[in-house]
This record gives structure tokens, sequence and C-alpha cells, in this order.
């Protein structure tokens, strides 16, 4: 997938970009414009040089071994992952002609709030704040990185984004009702978010369905031959590799396979809404947020395409029963630790500590665990059992 053009002809109106000046470039706390960037590049210079994004290297996306096996360096992590979907995202809003700063400072901070282990490690430290009436909603977790936790600046807390990048960071995936989130009541929750922040969503997930496929046959969990009978798209490109590179490897025929497979996801998407924002007829960015509906989506045919695939991963890949061993072992060391960090505070550092009486105990010790990296997850875990 190549860069796009920002100034295509086939570009949105540009009402319905976010202005790179407007209300959603505000800050909670004031500071003085800066001479050669604009708010949203300062914004993903933040996001990128802060320790909780550094930190996306040490953390799962799907796996980094299998049992037995050596680690590996290989296969995606959040970080690498996260930088596949900043491409994607930020191709997409150039072609689109919307705010690409904003689209990518998003597409950086997206999966900020992850915990160790990937989705694996979610579901466990969800399920251990359950007991206490709380719940782990990771975006709603990378907000509290952003404001509050990730302290950098002797100005303000956190890393006083603008208005518009802290909407994106809670509503690119999901809607949140104003009675039940009172607290995020400056993010328009009876709006829909901007285009750049609708993206996220789905760069996000064309990003994982790709990558995951490439990481599956990699590791050998999935098989060349699976993967043709499960991924009909898949199947098709395969074919055309194969009759264009007869004399290429094997390995680089799946290559060039899942290369087509993103492509076409990605150019669909790109022209999917363009064709409703055109049977909209919406140009203003206020027109967008009170739309019937999220206007960025795939085509029907692709649609089809990506719920096939999705579907595939999950019965073969994630819920495989290579699998298993790692989800179990990362929800018995989440699980672990979580209740071990519980009855003795004082294992976290001073820093956290100091947090409790403001924070509360199940928050200070959520927001300590989530933090982690894998390797230093497994290490505390190994010190402390």
């Amino acid at each position: 997938m190549t860069g796009g053009n920002s100034e295509s002809n086939l570009s949105l109106p540009t009402g319905v970009a976010v202005r790179g000046d407007g209300e959603l470039t505000r800050r909670a706390h004031a500071e003085p414009a800066h001479a050669y960037r604009t708010p949203f590049a300062r914004d993903a210079a933040r996001i990128l040089h802060a320790r909780a994004f550094r930190r996306l290297a040490g953390k799962t996306q799907v796996f980094t071994r299998l049992p037995g096996d050596p680690l590996s360096d290989h296969f995606r992590s959040r970080l690498t992952h996260t930088l596949e979907v900043a491409q994607i995202a930020r191709t997409a809003a150039r072609a689109l002609g919307l705010n690409w700063e904003l689209t990518e400072a998003l597409a950086l901070v997206h999966d900020i709030g992850h915990p160790p282990y990937g989705h694996a490690g979610e579901k466990a430290l969800d399920r251990a704040l359950t007991a206490h009436g709380l719940r782990f909603d990771h975006n709603l977790h990378a907000l509290r990185i952003v404001t509050w936790f990730e302290a950098r600046y002797p100005a303000f807390p956190g890393l006083n984004l603008t208005l518009g990048v802290r909407e994106g960071i809670v509503k690119h995936s999901r809607d949140y009702a104003a009675s039940e989130h009172p607290e995020l009541a400056e993010y328009f929750l009876d709006q829909f978010p901007p285009l750049e922040a609708q993206l996220i969503d789905l760069a996000d997930e064309i990003a994982y369905l790709t990558a995951d496929l490439d990481d599956g046959l990699d590791s050998g969990i999935l098989s060349l031959e699976q993967v043709r009978a499960g991924v009909p798209m898949f199947s098709r490109f395969h074919e055309t590799a194969l009759a264009s590179f007869p004399h290429a490897a094997p390995r680089l025929h799946a290559y060039e396979a899942l290369r087509r497979v993103l492509n076409a996801f990605a150019s669909d998407l790109i022209e999917e809404v363009r064709r409703r924002m055109t049977a909209l007829g919406a140009k203003t960015l206020e027109e967008i947020r009170r739309a019937p509906a999220r206007l960025v989506g795939l085509s029907a045919q692709m649609e089809t395409g990506r719920a096939a695939t999705k579907r595939f991963l999950y019965e073969n890949f994630y819920n495989s029963s290579d699998m298993e061993e790692v989800h179990r072992h990362a929800e018995q060391v989440v699980t672990d630790l979580f209740q071990k960090l519980m009855a003795e505070p004082e294992l976290m550092p001073e820093d956290h500590q100091a947090q409790i009486p403001a924070e509360g105990l199940v928050r200070t010790v959520t927001d300590y665990l989530a933090g982690m990296t894998d390797s230093f997850t497994e290490q505390l875990w190994a010190r402390t059992r």
C-alpha cells in the first residue's frame, strides 16, 4: 500500500476534515503555539516519546513464543502493530483529504492502554476488577494514561493532548452513554467522532487481520492449505501470485498474497467512505457528527471477506489448541499478581504506593499491572510466588 495524495480530486469536502486550528486543538492546560508544528503533530510527538508508548515493544500482540519455544523477535508486538496501523490510517486519511496528522496521532495512541499478554491479559485483569465492582476498558485506561499517569512535564499532569486526540482515544472504536460515563461529558458523547477517529478502528482491523495471518503462517500454527481453504480472498490472490511469479519461493507467494489482501481492504475502505459521504451529501464536520451512523466502513462484498477472515482466525489461530496454554499462563500470571499486589501493596514502587490514598488500592494496582511489559510481569510473578 502506498501513500495517498492529499491533493486528490477525489478528496472529501474540506469542511469535513478536522481543522488544525479549531476547537479540537484545545488543550486542558493552555500552551503557546509552536513555531513550526501543528497541535496534532505535537500530540503525535508526545505520544512517541511517552514511556507507555515505548513499553508497547514489550507487550504481546497475539503471541511472542509458543510453549517450549525460545522467545522470537519475528512476530508482532503491540508496538510494531501500532506502527502498521499508523501507516494504513495515515494513507487513508491523506487519500481522503482528512487531517492526517490527527489520524496519525490517534493511530499511535490507540493501543497504549493495553495491559501485558494481549487480550488474554486484558480479560484476566477485567475479571479481577469485576470482583471489586469495576471493569477494565483499554480505551478509558489509555485516556487515564495520557491525562494523568504519564508524568513528563512540570507544567501539567499527563501529556496535555488536544481535545481531538482525547476524544478519539475514547470513541474511535465504540460509543459511550453519557448516563453511564458522566466523567466523559466533554467528549461529545451524543455525537459520532470525526472521520479521522472513525478510520482508526478499521485500520486497526485491517492491520491485525493481515498481520495475524502472516504470523500464523510463519509460526506454523496455520498451514498454507488451511489459509487457502478458509480465507477465499487470500486464496484468490495466492493463485495470482503463483501465476505472476512462478519461480519465486513459496513463502514469497504467501507474502505477495497478504500484501494484496491488505491493499484490497484499504483501497475499498477509501472508496466506500467516499461513496457513503456522497450518498449522505455531508459537507461539514457537524454533519459527520450528526449522521445516522458511523460513515467509515467497507463495501458489502469486502465486509463479507473481512468477516470470513476474522472468523477463520478465531477458529484456527486465536482459539487454537496451540494458543490454549499461552492464554492459560497469561491469565494465571495476571490473576496471581493482582491478588498478590492487593494483599501486599508494598511490593509496588513508592511512587505508585503514594497514589493509593487518592486513587484507591484497586485502581493503583491496576495502573501498575496494566503498565507492565510481558517480561517484567513474568519476572515479578516469579519473584513473588
